[in-house]
């Protein structure tokens, strides 16, 4: 199988998913919670966005870029999928914000060397064809931040995980997604020369079954649980991360 077969390229190029993604991902009281979330997380790791330059690796139809511009940052996007692009680029034009929407390809940033300020990729290592060699390109474009996520390797996650594989090695079509562990990711990342310098962690029970329920209330209230019992920091997921230059 070539590179360009992996599910990570196909299912993402059709365009009936690039219409849907943000409405699976982000619909419904949950998908809002989740969203908003991220959004918090996002801003409060990178700090000041006014003036920054910003990459986001896997933009999809550019959610969080259009956030980062929003707050005043100089943002480009980089997806596989031109027809995910299509959609970030009517957004941004829609809300008049001058996001770079390009192609490219995650384990080949056609970037210089440290050419932004903060480099940010969401929902693409659980993916991508090679997520070692996607976390060295992010590195080697940012000159100070990384952000990325992933789904914990000792989560509930990591069942699902093993059913969509088992699913995709019957033929369905699904995102057999991987799990990884904060060492391992924490180790990547220091073949790079970069640290990790926080960590958040979002659930402890299964993404699914908060959907199921939809009770922001109960979703806060269980985080709320879990969190004072030592669950959420021990097997919360999904995990992003923030990493900095070692000696920037």
């Amino acid at each position: 199988m070539s590179p360009a077969d992996h599910y990570s390229y196909t299912v993402y190029a059709d365009p009936a998913m690039a219409q849907t993604f943000d409405e699976r991902r982000f619909g419904g009281p949950i998908g809002e919670l989740i969203a908003a979330e991220q959004a918090r997380v996002l801003t409060s790791f990178i700090g000041r966005l006014a003036g920054r330059t910003i990459l986001d690796v896997g933009t999809g139809t550019g959610r969080a870029a259009l956030l980062l511009a929003r707050g005043g940052a100089h943002v480009t996007g980089v997806d596989a999928s031109e027809q995910m692009l299509a959609i970030a680029r009517q957004r941004a034009a829609e809300e008049h914000l001058p996001v770079r929407f390009v192609a490219g390809d995650a384990h080949t940033l056609e970037f210089d060397d440290r050419s932004f300020d903060v480099v940010v990729s969401l929902r693409v290592l659980m993916h991508a064809a090679s997520w070692r060699q996607s976390i060295a390109e992010l590195c080697r474009v940012a000159d100070g931040l990384v952000i990325v996520d992933y789904p914990s390797a000792v989560s509930f996650a990591l069942i699902q995980a093993a059913v969509r594989h088992v699913i995709h090695a019957l033929g369905v079509r699904t995102e057999p997604y991987r799990t990884l562990s904060d060492g391992v990711v924490a180790r990547e990342l220091a073949k790079s020369g970069f640290r990790v310098r926080a960590v958040h962690r979002q659930f402890f029970l299964p993404i699914a079954l908060h959907k199921a329920i939809g009770s922001p209330r109960f979703s806060a209230w269980s985080n709320k649980v879990s969190a004072r019992l030592g669950l959420l920091g021990l097997f919360g997921t999904p995990v992003t991360l923030v990493a900095e230059r070692c000696g920037s």
